[in-house]
């Protein structure tokens, strides 16, 4: 029986590790920093809330047999993500859609004189956008960048927007028409008993092992056929050829009686505003009544030793290192990628910049 370790107790390594004592002769063995399973998904019971310990998480995907391999584990509450935005000028709907235009100048556009309205805020002088800011300035213009991106931007990443990939952007369409859901996969929903409900149940087998509070040690390597790790690049090489460049977050508490904000999150555009969202975690579960509420105010802030990484940069030469990283350890003897025995996966590390 071949002996597999795993760095991690995220959804990443417990679908692994099931999938794999499931369907063949190993042995499992997952290590986790933490005093708890589930990652930055982890959820918990907070005066009977649950409570996203990490910030939110809404399950989403378009492909069904996803869809039905959570729903095995756990019942799936529909929800949708709908977030609003606090700018300069009132409270909006993200993404940017038609009631969103409508409400932020004042008009009555249909889709289509929408679309041509927002086609002349544009700037036109900008060619193939080279960054965040002139993607913006290139498909919304300079009022919509302004109040909805720009100070938002630079709490969550800590740089001016010109510093930052188009690609970011990109993520956000602009809709044009009343569609305010977050998502446009085919699936949605939460669980109802929370994230880590589910990875519960995917590491309870007798042939899986789970060492809470336990860091992947790299000398460890060598007893297992193979491993898996699903931590930040740049950390299973102990930073050797340098760190990449992460944001890390600050989750704020506070307890108020009643409902607070009257939706799960909101954004706050405003760069005078010190946090970037408010997430109030009663409301991911609204099949559930609560007299009382919890709410985070979430921090950005740059990574420093002993900090979570949760959000990559994806600047220029974190993509250099990214890539250079695991070359230059092909023929690194302090690395055990080169051996026959103690071989090591690391997953979705190339997709890195999606």
């Amino acid at each position: 029986m071949r002996s597999i370790g795993f760095a991690g107790a995220g959804f990443a390594c417990a679908v692994l590790a099931r999938q794999l004592v499931t369907r063949g002769a190993y042995r499992a063995t997952v290590f986790e920093s933490r005093d708890h399973i589930a990652g930055n998904c982890h959820t918990s019971r907070d005066n009977g809330i649950m409570v996203h310990r990490y910030g939110p998480h809404i399950f989403n995907t378009s492909r069904e047999e996803v869809w039905d391999y959570v729903r095995d584990l756990s019942p799936m509450m529909p929800f949708t993500n709908r977030v609003k935005a606090v700018t300069a000028r009132g409270v909006f709907s993200l993404p940017i859609n038609l009631l969103t235009i409508n409400q932020f100048f004042g008009k009555r556009f249909s889709p289509e004189d929408a679309r041509a309205f927002v086609a002349t805020l544009g700037d036109t002088s900008i060619g193939e956008p080279q960054n965040f800011e002139e993607q913006a300035l290139k498909f919304l213009g300079r009022d919509l960048y302004r109040n909805f991106f720009y100070g938002y931007t630079r709490k969550q990443w800590g740089v001016e927007p010109t510093e930052l990939p188009a690609s970011i952007l990109r993520r956000l369409p602009v809709r044009f028409n009343y569609d305010d859901n977050y998502y446009n996969h085919t699936f949605q929903g939460i669980p109802r008993d929370g994230y880590t409900s589910i990875v519960e149940k995917l590491l309870d087998h007798p042939r899986i092992e789970v060492r809470l509070g336990e860091p992947f040690a790299r000398d460890l390597q060598s007893e297992f056929d193979h491993v898996f790790y699903s931590g930040p690049l740049d950390g299973y090489f102990e930073h050797r050829h340098g760190r990449l460049q992460y944001r890390s977050l600050v989750f704020e508490r506070f307890d108020e009686s009643g409902d607070y904000q009257g939706n799960p999150v909101i954004n706050y555009c405003e760069e005078q505003v010190p946090y970037t969202r408010i997430t109030e975690h009663k409301h991911f579960a609204p099949w559930e009544d609560h007299a009382g509420t919890i709410c985070f105010r979430e921090y950005s802030k740059a990574t420093e030793p002993g900090d979570t990484p949760y959000y990559p940069m994806r600047l220029q030469e974190d993509k250099e290192q990214t890539v250079a990283v695991p070359r230059a350890c092909r023929t690194d003897t302090r690395t055990d990628l080169h051996r026959s025995a103690g071989d090591v996966s690391i997953p979705g590390h190339a997709r890195r910049d999606r």
